[in-house]
């Protein structure tokens, strides 16, 4: 599975598309050691991004085409690795959530992170392989059947950032496999009515966590929100965003909203507005015109890719970590809840860079068979 790269194939390494991930995540590092200097989650990022940047070149050296056509083993490993978290001494409870196996050796990992890549393969190798013409019913509920596994395990963590994050995976493919308008319109009629009529039933029997209903009410209703109680989150992190200005905090304000333990999770959940107290405006549009040339990079790939299968991996890659930035962003400016969506690449986390490394090599190896047969 597993090749040695080629000097054609060297050359046309996309370069730029590691390095531009590479610098985020530097970036990264800065500004999570800017939210805690005292820890010691700046230098495992670092030492997650050498071995996230091994696995990348490992995934890039490899024929991509064989890494889809073995999906459902991935697939089928990543849903046991889900199951077990489910189990009470083996899966890992943080924040009230069981969501992490704890290794010998290796430490706590996350395997919903991981998951999302099998399932984009097995969408792509599904989807990729169909012949001409628009989707029928049938096709679009296997789809659905591919996703709804992994998510119903994630629900039962339970962790609604994460599985809200693969929602766009599926929409991709779908989109991109000639899906007939009718049955878009009919999902976006069924969303417009599904969400709030969930949202109020899940209030009332319970299903939705007080803590969960109050962090949808700070944002609806944000100047009757505690800024004390339940809007505490959002409150934090706009004074911290506000805080930077145009260029971030100078001279005697160096002590922080983070340093000063007032921002919960900075340098994770909230590691943007880290950003943008440190280096204001201007640090936060760079970031994001990073992220911008990132996608870019990732949609040209996919206009690139030798076959369909190619185009749906990188283009469902591209389309879920789009939706991860705007989420995170979106939460730290007070426009949306409070979730607890990572930032990709920024975030603190060893299995979330990893997964997006792994994933990004995934792209650059499509883009070096762009001209094989």
């Amino acid at each position: 599975m597993v090749a040695i790269i080629e000097k054609r194939q060297l050359r046309d390494f996309d370069w730029l598309t590691g390095v531009l991930a590479v610098a985020i995540v530097g970036f990264g590092v800065w500004q999570i050691y800017n939210a805690q200097p005292t820890e010691s989650y700046w230098s495992k990022q670092i030492l997650g991004l050498f071995i996230a940047l091994a696995a990348m070149l490992v995934v890039a050296a490899s024929d991509y085409r064989r890494i889809v056509d073995a999906a459902p083993v991935f697939y089928a490993l990543g849903i046991v690795l889900l199951v077990l978290v489910l189990i009470p001494g083996l899966g890992v409870k943080i924040n009230g959530q069981r969501a992490w196996l704890a290794v010998p050796l290796v430490g706590r990992f996350q395997p919903s992170e991981f998951v999302k890549i099998p399932v984009v393969l097995m969408l792509a190798r599904y989807f990729g392989n169909k012949k001409g013409g628009p989707l029928r019913f049938r096709e679009m509920f296997v789809g659905g059947v591919i996703l709804a596994i992994p998510l119903g395990l994630i629900m039962l963590e339970p962790d609604a950032g994460q599985a809200l994050t693969y929602f766009p995976l599926l929409a991709v493919v779908l989109f991109l496999s000639a899906v007939k308008i009718r049955y878009v319109i009919l999902a976006m009629v069924a969303m417009m009515i599904f969400v709030p009529t969930s949202y109020v039933l899940g209030v009332k029997y319970g299903v939705i966590k007080n803590y969960q209903r109050e962090r949808v009410e700070a944002i609806l209703d944000p100047e009757n929100a505690d800024p004390r109680g339940y809007g505490y989150h959002t409150h934090q992190s706009m004074i911290t965003v506000g805080k930077g200005g145009l260029t971030g905090i100078k001279g005697n304000q160096q002590i922080s909203q983070s340093v000063l333990k007032f921002l919960p999770e900075p340098h994770t959940d909230f590691i943007f507005a880290v950003t943008a107290e440190n280096t204001g405006f201007v640090g936060c549009i760079s970031l994001l015109l990073a992220y911008a040339i990132l996608l870019s990079r990732l949609v040209m790939g996919a206009r690139e890719a030798p076959d369909k299968v190619g185009m749906l991996v990188i283009m469902a890659i591209a389309g879920g970590m789009t939706f991860q930035i705007f989420m995170n962003v979106g939460m730290v400016l007070g426009f949306l809840p409070v979730i607890g969506v990572p930032l990709p690449l920024m975030s603190a986390g060893l299995s979330a860079v990893l997964s997006t490394f792994i994933a990004i090599g995934f792209v650059i190896s499509v883009k070096m068979r762009r001209f094989v047969n």
